[in-house]
Formats: structure tokens, C-alpha cells, sequence
């Protein structure tokens, strides 16, 4: 009997998903006639139908997609656009049932034991969900087409739910809902392909390149699908991959990849603080989400919990009200929590049915589910240590007072140019540290190689390169030098003699548009000693870098 019991409390709930397949290229606008994606750190995200048609899929990087359609358009990530426009669809979803977690923008949601029973079952919930967000998308036709595919699925647990909603449509493509049977997640995940793991609700998926190298693994150790995984001893897995190969056999057995507890069975935990004067100011109010939100990871922290569904509640100097619950694939960090408090306060704003008349006054963070903190493994030399972490926790209050864009950090891009390899996001943004390391790494033909330059020019300078004769230098389409540069005159009317010289190194960049570059690259050394990175486009010089 004890064995049983542990069993079923071991089965997770019965959760529905709905999502609204490619929901950041609607809610930027792009149409679905034309080519076009979102592109975030270098990854396509999401597309138009067109795109889809053209061969460009998710997770491509954007070269390769430029490459499988020359005529793709790219336009940035936004994810503030993203929660704004999704705001209209939580809210209507919120008029069904009142425990709506948006799980991300384009995504929510449901514990289904209350809502199924009132609505007549899992299915009837299911239908009604879809329609009810398909009709809020239909209604706002000049934000979001009406050519949206919008899919729900519910299952026993969010790792399978979430697959479902996912596979709802490949399995019958005339619905775009599937409800797998109580009790059955196991048996329809075992015949999935193992690298469904790579985008899961979980850790598993933060990172795309550790998921994709994850699966590449188990599919050459011979594990093909998820059941495959199921039937081997979880010791096997963790003897092999340690805390992921865990995760990995619990998603795979049916299982969510930890327990989580509502937080009536934990510690009762709730911040709250008022804002005097009012503020109307999106940044005021995050300062002081920041600052609650510390304090309530601090108080998990020793709990040893970590936060997993987040409630957050605001109210004006009218007494209007805004609660909204939010939840997390891994785990909430002071910054995620951050951004969630934005998103509700920019979408609550854009409402035209229940925007607030008056200031905000007082804002509160209740704890509505947590899971076990397994913590985090530092490396033996180097990482993360807490000075490290005080200065993290001084950028924030920094950042609180100067505004979200206030305070950037630099990262190493990729590009063929020097001057695309410095990139600045603003600090505390999600994988800045990692995000573009990969891509440095490519093989970008065009890109010079080493030594690299000790100052790269914020803005080109302006010269006249000069031969022997005194005649403009000038290069071919060829790549072919018209004669050797001998006299370097910058703006000011200063000259300097060329005592040596390399290249042209030639770039040819989206030829196939009208936004077309071509460029010849030069590194000249000056009679005074000095090194310069300097390139000619369309007749007309200017020196882009200095080397030591």
C-alpha cells in the first residue's frame, strides 16, 4: 500500500496547454503571404506560412535560413510586443476559469480538475478553449491574423500536455486539439522520438545547443524513443548524464522531471509593498518588483524551494485591481519575475475593456507552487563567486533607478566586420552571457582572420588613399588593385606615407538584393608606425580599425 501511494503521488496532474503556434511572428504584425521570421539570438523562432512553404523552420540559425530563402525578412525578437498582444487572450481565457498560468507569450496554462468537471469533460474544455482563443485572435484582426493555428492539448502532466497541444494537429489535421486518456501520458509518449526532449518544459530546453547535443547522444547510444528511455533503470541514465539523465527518464516514464507543491503545503509566502507617491511609470513599479522579488527568493532560498508559479497582483490609487498567475518551465529568477510584472502592467494598460484610470499604488508577489532546489554546481576554478553576485545585485538597483535599457553589457557577436563582433544587451537580459558564444565560432566567409584589431571605430573615418602618382586608388570588381597605395590623407588634410601594405581582402554581402555591399579591405601600415584596418566601398575610403 505504501508502494502505491508513493506511485500516484508521483502522477502528475491533468494540465491542458494552449498555444498559439508562431505567435511572436503575429504579434509582430508580419504577414503570412510574405517570407518573413523572428529571429532571437541568432535562432529563427517563429514564421509566416510562406516562410514555412520556402523551407525555413524553427531553430534554424539565420544564415541557414537566409539560405533556404534568399527572400526571407527578419525582424528582431520582441518579447514585450509579445506579452502586449497576448494580454486580450489571457484575459478571455481568464472569463472561463480563473486559474490561468501563462506559461510564456503565446502559451497558458490550465489545471483541469475543476474547469473539466464544470464544462463536461476533458474534451468539451479542450474545444471550448480553442474556440474561445481563436474567436479573441479573429476579433483582432489588424494585430494578429485570423490565419493563426491555434492547439490545445491535455494530458497527465505539463511535459506531455505540452506535447500534445504540439501534436494535435499532425494527428488530425482537420482538429487541433488532443486529449490523451487519463493515465495514458506514458503510453503516448513511448512512441515519440527521443529529441521531443530537446524542446520539453524543462531544463532540457533552455539551451538549444545542450538539448540538441543531448539527443544526439541517446539517439547514438541506440535509444530511438522516449519509451526506449522508460525501460532503462533511472540508474543507468544518471550513472551516464547525472542530474539530466534524471529528468530525462522521469519526462520519458510519464512523470514531470520533479514534484512541485502548492504553496499551502510549503511555507506561505507573499510580498507586498506600497508605492508612495503612485507611479505611472513602468520602470518606478519595476524597481520595486525587483526589490520584492529578491526578498522572496531569499526567503525560498533558505526554504530550500524554488519558485516554479508565481502570483502577481497590482492595484491603482482607484482601487482597481489585476492578479494574474505566471508560471515557469524551470525555475523563476529575481529578473523573470521582473519581467512578468512588466508584461502585466504593459498588458493590463493596452486592455481597452479594463485599463486602469488611475496610478499604480501598491504591488504584491504571492508563491503559488514550488519544487525541491536542487541547486547549482559551481566549477572548481573560476565561475560564479559572491562578489560576483553583489555586483549583480548593485547593477540591478542600478538599472532600477536609470531604466531597463540603462545599463548594458557587452558581449562577443558574430558578423564578417569587427564592428559586429561588440554587441551591448541590457544587463540581466536571459543568456547574455551565452548567447552569441556559438556563433562567434562559424566559419563566416569574408571574416578576417587573426591578429585582430586593439580599437574598433564607433564611426569609420573618412580618407583618401593616394599612389604613387597621386592618383585615387581604386579596386576592381576582380578584386584587382588599380596601382599600389602609397599616401594615406585623412579628413583634416594630414598625410601619411604607406610603407606596407596587405590585400584586398574582398566582401560581398546579400548580393542577391537590393541592399547589396561590396567592400575591399586593406591593412596599411603608416611611416609614423602605426596599423590600420581600412576599407574602400564605392569609390570612397575610411579606416575602420587600429591595430597595436
Amino acid at each position: 500500500m505504501r508502494d502505491n501511494r508513493a506511485h500516484l503521488a508521483d502522477i502528475p496532474p491533468r494540465m491542458l496547454v494552449v498555444e498559439v503556434e508562431h505567435w511572436s511572428a503575429i504579434a509582430a504584425g508580419l504577414d503570412p503571404a510574405t517570407p518573413a521570421a523572428v529571429v532571437s539570438a541568432e535562432r529563427i523562432t517563429a514564421l509566416t506560412p510562406a516562410a514555412a512553404a520556402a523551407g525555413v523552420r524553427t531553430e534554424m540559425r539565420r544564415r541557414q535560413a537566409q539560405s533556404e530563402c534568399p527572400a526571407l525578412e527578419l525582424v528582431e525578437h520582441d518579447p514585450d510586443l509579445d506579452a502586449r498582444r497576448f494580454a486580450p487572450v489571457v484575459t478571455a481565457l481568464e472569463d472561463l476559469t480563473p486559474r490561468v498560468e501563462v506559461l510564456a507569450p503565446g502559451c497558458c496554462v490550465v489545471a483541469t480538475r475543476g474547469p473539466s468537471r464544470y464544462y463536461g469533460g476533458d474534451e468539451a474544455l479542450a474545444e471550448l478553449v480553442r474556440q474561445t482563443v481563436a474567436g479573441v485572435l479573429i476579433d483582432a484582426q489588424a494585430d494578429a491574423p485570423a490565419s493563426a493555428t491555434v492547439r490545445v492539448g491535455i494530458a497527465d502532466g505539463l511535459f506531455a500536455a505540452g506535447l500534445a497541444a504540439r501534436l494535435a494537429s499532425a494527428r488530425d489535421p482537420s482538429t487541433q486539439v488532443l486529449v490523451v486518456p487519463a493515465g495514458a501520458s506514458a503510453a503516448f509518449l513511448s512512441r515519440l522520438s527521443q529529441r521531443t526532449l530537446a524542446g520539453a518544459f524543462s531544463p532540457l530546453g533552455d539551451d538549444p545547443d545542450a538539448a540538441a547535443d543531448f539527443t544526439d547522444v541517446l539517439g547514438r547510444l541506440g535509444l530511438r524513443t522516449l519509451g526506449d528511455m522508460a525501460a532503462l533503470p533511472p540508474s543507468d541514465l544518471i550513472g551516464r548524464f547525472g542530474t539530466q539523465g534524471e529528468w530525462a527518464h522521469r519526462l520519458a516514464s510519464g512523470r514531470d522531471f520533479r514534484l512541485s507543491q502548492p504553496a499551502a503545503a510549503g511555507p506561505e509566502l507573499s510580498v507586498e509593498t506600497e508605492i508612495d507617491p503612485p507611479a505611472d511609470r513602468l520602470d518606478t513599479v519595476a524597481f520595486a518588483a525587483k526589490s520584492l522579488a529578491d526578498q522572496l527568493d531569499a526567503q525560498l532560498t533558505r526554504e530550500g524551494q524554488a519558485l516554479v508559479c508565481v502570483e502577481i497582483s497590482v492595484e491603482t490609487e482607484h482601487g482597481e485591481t489585476a492578479s494574474r498567475r505566471w508560471r515557469h518551465g524551470f525555475r523563476f529568477s529575481p529578473p523573470d519575475v521582473v519581467d512578468r510584472v512588466r508584461w502585466q502592467l504593459d498588458g493590463w494598460r493596452s486592455d481597452n475593456r479594463s485599463r486602469p484610470s488611475g496610478r499604480i499604488s501598491l504591488i504584491g508577489l504571492a508563491v503559488a507552487e514550488t519544487a525541491p532546489d536542487e541547486g547549482r554546481q559551481l566549477g572548481f576554478w573560476g565561475g560564479q563567486s559572491e562578489a560576483d553576485e553583489r555586483a549583480e545585485r548593485a547593477m540591478g538597483r542600478v538599472q532600477a533607478l536609470v531604466g531597463f535599457d540603462g545599463v548594458t553589457v557587452g558581449r562577443l557577436g558574430s558578423g564578417r566586420r569587427f564592428a559586429d563582433l561588440e554587441q551591448r544587451l541590457p544587463f540581466g537580459t536571459t543568456g547574455q552571457a551565452d548567447a552569441g558564444a556559438s556563433s562567434t565560432t562559424l566559419p563566416w566567409p569574408g571574416r578576417l582572420g587573426a591578429p585582430a584589431p586593439a580599437e574598433v571605430l564607433a564611426e569609420p573615418e573618412p580618407l583618401v588613399v593616394l599612389d604613387a602618382n597621386g592618383e585615387p586608388v581604386g579596386v576592381s570588381g576582380r578584386a584587382q588593385v588599380s596601382a599600389p597605395p602609397a599616401v594615406l590623407r585623412r579628413a583634416d588634410g594630414r598625410a601619411s606615407g604607406i610603407t606596407a601594405w596587405a590585400g584586398p581582402w574582398p566582401l560581398d554581402e546579400r548580393w542577391w538584393s537590393s541592399r547589396s555591399r561590396r567592400q575591399a579591405r586593406f591593412q596599411l601600415v603608416l611611416d609614423d608606425g602605426t596599423a590600420h584596418l581600412c576599407a574602400v566601398e564605392g569609390g570612397r575610403w575610411q579606416r575602420e580599425a587600429t591595430y597595436d
